[in-house]
Formats: C-alpha cells, structure tokens, sequence
C-alpha cells in the first residue's frame, strides 16, 4: 500500500480497524475513501517527522478512527446540512469525548493513539479548537497531525453541506492557517511532500 506501509502490521488488525471506523459513521456516509485518505496523509506527514517509521505506521493506522465517537450522534444531527443551533454544536463537538472516552483503557498501542487522536482532533494551535482548547505543542503530536489531514480532506472532497475546492486552493487554504489553526512544522512537511501525496491518493 503506498506510502503507508502498514503491510508490517497485523493485516486482520488493519482490516478491523477499518471496518470499525467505517460503521461508526456509516449513518453519515460511506467513509472508506475518507479514512483510506486520512490514513495516507497522516503516514506521509508522520513518516516526515523525527518519528521512527514504526510509530509513523501506528499513527496513521489509528488516524482512522479519529471519528470514532460519531456513533453516538443522533442520525438526524449527522445528516443535517449547514446551520447549526449552538446546542446541536454542542452535541457535535462532544463526539471528540465520546470517541476517547470509548477508546480508553485499552493495553494496545495503536488504540491509546486513537484515543488521543480522537480527542485532540478538533483542537486548533492557537487554541481556538474543542474540546479543552488546548494550545500550540500542548496539542500531542498525533491530534496536529490528524487535525490538517482531516480539514484537508474535508476542504478537498465533495461533502453534503459543500462543494469542494480545488487540491491546490486547498493546499494554498492550510498554508495560510499555519501558525493559526496549524502546527507550522506540520504545515511545512504536508507542502514539502504534497505533489507525491495528491499523486498516491488520485484527488
């Protein structure tokens, strides 16, 4: 599998993690290409780092149940297009809580990366994002990597609230949040490896 090399991984646990991952948003569509995605930019970004290639591979194996906590929505909130009341967001933003807090206890290493990826997902470097606002490096290194993964495919591919733009507006839309909504450092390696990245995920 390009770029993610997850052929070192058990391929059964690989499978179930998918699989897993995709019935607990399946009343809000068919995620597979989103989490096959997801899982290539957050190897490529990982593998970028000073990460050994082995935690790279785990990280990008549990980005895919970043969403994990949406089985909990209520089908109606999922499948709702634009606005948003502030207590539905409240429900939205919970499902940040409710993925970790599913995820938790766990002796394996690839789920207590999930967890944190689940939880930290959403939050933003300059501590603008949910759920505890948290703040530039304060962010684990997981939850920054998966938060430009998961907002660059969402900015990239169609979704029923929204057409989607461009992969080079969308690549010139994350480098301008650097520093803001991005890690700058993840940033930098996400351009750096970005023409091989679109090639492999044929966006």
């Amino acid at each position: 599998m390009a770029l993610s090399p997850a052929n070192s991984f058990n391929k059964d646990l690989l499978d179930l993690i998918l699989r897993a991952a995709y019935l607990a948003e399946i009343k809000e569509w068919d995620n597979r290409a989103h989490l096959e995605r997801i899982r290539k930019y957050t190897f490529s970004i990982a593998s970028g780092t000073e990460l050994a290639l082995q935690d790279a591979e785990a990280i990008s194996v549990a980005s895919m149940l970043h969403d994990f906590g949406k089985g909990q929505m209520p089908e109606a909130l999922l499948s709702k297009p634009g606005h948003f009341e502030q207590h539905e967001w409240q429900t939205v933003e919970a499902h940040t809580l409710n993925g970790a807090q599913i995820l938790s206890g766990s002796t394996s290493h690839i789920l207590q990366i999930a967890e944190m990826i689940a939880l930290t997902h959403h939050e933003r470097w300059d501590g603008s994002g949910y759920p505890h606002g948290l703040k530039g490096e304060a962010i684990p290194l997981p939850g920054r990597i998966v938060a430009l993964a998961d907002v660059f495919d969402a900015l990239t591919t169609p979704r029923p609230y929204k057409s989607p733009v461009d992969t080079q507006t969308g690549l010139q839309m994350v480098q301008q949040a650097s520093g803001t909504l991005f890690d700058p450092y993840i940033v930098k390696i996400f351009t750096t490896k970005f023409p091989d990245l679109i090639r492999s995920v044929n966006l």
